[in-house]
């Protein structure tokens, strides 16, 4: 496996958005999956705007493959998570304390992730995608990462977030921003444990997310 992600890494390439060009080529990603495939939006430019290329608050990030682009990300830093409150959250523990959690964590929100169809089956590229995140909300000293998956959706990452990254279920609701009828199962992962895990386990994941990490990373997460 490892020979392979070598081989396979050298054609993809991922990155965060701030040109008006990588932003279209985004849209590209965003009209064939969320729009076409999906139905979950009608426009895609209302998704990734001109300006949010140059917000601090939001990242997009893009993936391609032999230089197509094949997959998007967006990471919202800070996001309203009150919001969730709204949308009628069914908590799973109904214990969770949620003003304490709020209040001692700095959390990245992590949604639009999508692999155009004819690439879904590349793992390196949503890895890819993975990575470029990762790095930037480590370097910015964020702790959780918050998302919301389809409960309904064929190509959900809910088994390989929960298994593999070590993401924990908290709530469930049935409305949010997608035009999606699927209840949504609400994810939070600590970061912190997330690297001890996967650094347990010896998974070519880990080596190849913290690849390009410097050592003061590694350290802040090792213990």
């Amino acid at each position: 496996m490892e020979r392979a992600v070598v081989d396979e890494s050298k054609r993809i390439k991922a990155a965060r958005i701030f040109t008006e060009s990588a932003r279209r080529a985004a849209l590209t990603v965003l009209a064939a999956t969320y729009q076409g495939e999906k139905g979950w939006v009608s426009d895609p430019e209302s998704q990734i705007t001109r300006s949010d290329v140059r917000r601090r608050d939001v990242a997009w990030y893009i993936v391609s493959i032999d230089g197509q682009p094949a997959g998007v990300l967006r990471t919202l830093f800070d996001p309203p998570v009150r919001q969730y409150l709204e949308y009628g959250l069914q908590f799973t523990d109904p214990s969770i304390d949620i003003e304490r959690f709020l209040s001692g964590t700095r959390i990245a929100e992590v949604g639009r992730f999508a692999v155009v169809p004819e690439h879904r089956g590349n793992l390196m590229l949503a890895a890819a995608l993975m990575r470029a995140a990762t790095r930037e909300m480590v370097l910015r000293g964020y702790t959780h990462v918050i998302t919301d998956v389809f409960e309904d959706d064929p190509h959900s990452p809910l088994g390989f977030h929960t298994r593999v990254m070590g993401f924990k279920q908290i709530a469930t609701h049935d409305h949010g921003e997608l035009n999606c009828v699927s209840r949504r199962i609400t994810l939070v992962l600590d970061l912190k444990h997330s690297y001890q895990r996967l650094k347990r386990s010896g998974n070519w994941l880990f080596r190849y997310l913290t690849a390009q990490w410097p050592e003061t990373f590694h350290r802040r997460f090792a213990t």
